[in-house]
């Protein structure tokens, strides 16, 4: 990115800036199999994956988790 584009983005009300960010962001979440990760990342992932194989029954649901999280505020 040049200095010029940078400039241009930053008179962008934050309005604007938010809604570029979202833009970009939904670019990158398109396309999750070109996201680098860490072998320490790749390791991690195998590791709850393998846990969730074997005992599946463990697993939450999301809005369960968001929820008792919320009561903990």
């Amino acid at each position: 990115m040049s200095p010029a584009q940078l400039e241009e983005i930053l008179r962008l009300s934050i309005e604007e800036r938010i809604q570029l960010v979202e833009a970009i962001w939904d670019s990158i979440a398109d396309n999750p199999e070109t996201l680098p990760l860490t072998d320490a990342q790749r390791e991690e992932l195998d590791r709850r994956l393998a846990e969730h194989r074997r005992n599946p029954q463990a697993a939450r649901p999301w809005p369960e988790v968001r929820d008792s999280l919320s009561r903990k505020k």
